[in-house]
């Protein structure tokens, strides 16, 4: 029963995570994220394609994700009576949120890098894991102006903040998976890093060809 849970977990948590919010709210604005910008499907090229307004309504959708999904799997447990692996139904359906975001099945598997997805998560399942990895990813953006720089050291910080909060093997094997997954979602990020032509944060909205004017 166990398994089969965990696997039910996993089916909701990545059919909650499909739902991707920065493709939804730029056919609002008749554009499509996945052309402009970088053409990730995350908050970051909302931001930098749409402005804040758009980038404000994607960050409460991939939040709310976060939050449903942890809580369905949570509330999913409590219901079945099943004990038997503690905190791993969360987090289970968490994890399969990120992977559902990164590549959604309604939005033909072109999805965005999970990270705000994956700090939300990571708040859900214990909030001092979210906070030093937070912490993390501000100081490298602020010092460094690379939101992408902060995302891959923020994620990289999450399995070893884990261990050094006691939690389970099997919780820190999660997170290492979490991790790995935004690190690899992350690699053309990585390859301009090294080359010195990555994008740094700007808070100037660049306007995208074929967007019309308010």
């Amino acid at each position: 029963m166990s398994i089969l849970l965990l696997i039910l977990c996993a089916v909701i948590g990545y059919a909650v995570g499909s739902v991707n919010s920065s493709i939804l709210v730029g056919r609002l604005y008749g554009i499509d994220v996945r052309m402009q910008g970088s053409k990730n499907a995350g908050l970051t090229n909302t931001f930098r394609v749409l402005g804040k307004k758009a980038a404000l309504m994607v960050l409460a959708g991939d939040i709310l994700k976060g939050v449903l999904a942890v809580l369905l799997g949570i509330l999913l447990q409590k219901w079945s009576g099943e004990n038997s692996l503690g905190e791993l139904y969360g987090v289970m359906a968490g994890t399969f949120a990120v992977v559902g975001h990164n590549w959604p099945v309604y939005f033909r598997f072109k999805g965005g890098k999970g990270i705000l997805t994956t700090a939300t998560v990571i708040f859900m399942l214990d909030w001092k894991m979210g906070l030093i990895v937070l912490a993390v990813f501000i100081i490298i953006v602020a010092v460094f102006r690379y939101v992408s720089l902060g995302s891959v050291m923020g994620s990289a910080a999450v399995p070893v903040v884990a261990l050094a909060l006691g939690h389970s093997v099997a919780f820190i094997c999660f997170m290492i998976f979490l991790a790995a997954l935004a690190i690899y979602r992350h690699k053309a990020n990585l390859v301009r890093l090294v080359h010195e032509n990555e994008n740094k944060l700007s808070f100037k909205k660049k306007k995208p060809e074929g967007l019309k004017d308010e």
